[in-house]
């Protein structure tokens, strides 16, 4: 436990104006531009027309936040949600000492992910562009986006892992002074990993791949790797608890399940066809 780095840093970064500025805000912001360069690449060694990343970076910038903040409300906490219905879509909080900014604290990728798609298909349908081929464009960078997010998640001393004795153990002050499982690295790092390997397919390979494989791999591997790494998650939400007893997984394995599937899927039919 003495051997153990002890994690308590500050998660609002400063105010501006009166409204905080956190650091898991800033690894979200960072998050997107660097998507939005890396699309941008992949739009320009295809030599298509670039005029359509503004359009496209602001459907999935809203997308994203809409679906996240509504996979949170949804999936995780319905029940103080259904009785708030205002706090889904304002940042603040209504409490008996009047109204707190809290910005949406609560965002799930599985609700990310579904916006995300909506707004693809919209796209696909006003601008006439290959539905499977901006899911490509988008799942190669996703990873990286996801990265950047769990970072922001460890800056804030959420999602954190078990109890656990290995070398590189964390203790979370803000939590308790129990060395845990730095659960947010892992994912941070294993997007990392996945955003190299799909950008080394895309930029390095001289094979042609057909529409929808970067999507399938994308999906698949990111989401296999969050069920995994869930099992060194403490729950998020008190129903967790009883998931695990009776199904042996929590809310987000029971929610990455379907996505692994697509994944999967799109992958296979991706390399299957001629």
């Amino acid at each position: 436990m003495l051997a153990a780095i002890h994690w308590n840093l500050d998660p609002v970064l400063g105010e501006v104006l009166g409204i905080q500025i956190r650091y898991y805000s800033l690894c979200w912001v960072i998050g997107f531009l660097l998507g939005y360069h890396f699309v941008r690449k992949r739009f320009i060694k295809e030599g298509r027309n670039l005029r359509l990343l503004e359009p496209l970076a602001f459907y999935v910038f809203i997308s994203a936040l809409v679906g996240a903040r509504l996979g949170h409300c949804f999936f995780y906490e319905f029940q103080y949600y259904s009785h708030h219905l205002l706090e889904i879509i304002l940042p603040v909080k209504f409490t008996d000492a009047g109204i707190k900014f809290t910005g949406y604290a609560g965002l799930a990728s599985h609700g990310g992910v579904i916006g995300i798609l909506i707004a693809l298909f919209l796209f696909h349908k006003k601008y006439k562009v290959s539905f499977l081929s901006l899911c490509d464009d988008l799942a190669y960078v996703a990873p990286l986006g996801g990265a950047c997010i769990r970072v922001g998640n460890f800056f804030n001393s959420e999602i954190v892992g078990t109890p656990a004795s290995v070398p590189w153990a964390i203790v979370f002050t803000r939590v308790d002074n129990l060395p845990r499982h730095p659960a947010q690295l892992y994912e941070a790092v294993s997007y990392l990993l996945i955003f190299i390997v799909l950008y080394l397919v895309l930029f390095k390979s001289k094979k042609q791949y057909n529409q929808g494989l970067i999507f399938g791999l994308s999906v698949f591997l990111i989401f296999f790797s969050r069920f995994v790494i869930e099992y060194v998650k403490i729950d998020q939400v008190p129903f967790e608890a009883g998931m695990r007893a009776t199904l042996g997984m929590n809310n987000g394995q029971l929610l990455s399940l379907p996505l692994i599937l697509v994944g999967l899927f799109f992958w296979i039919r991706a390399i299957r066809k001629p």
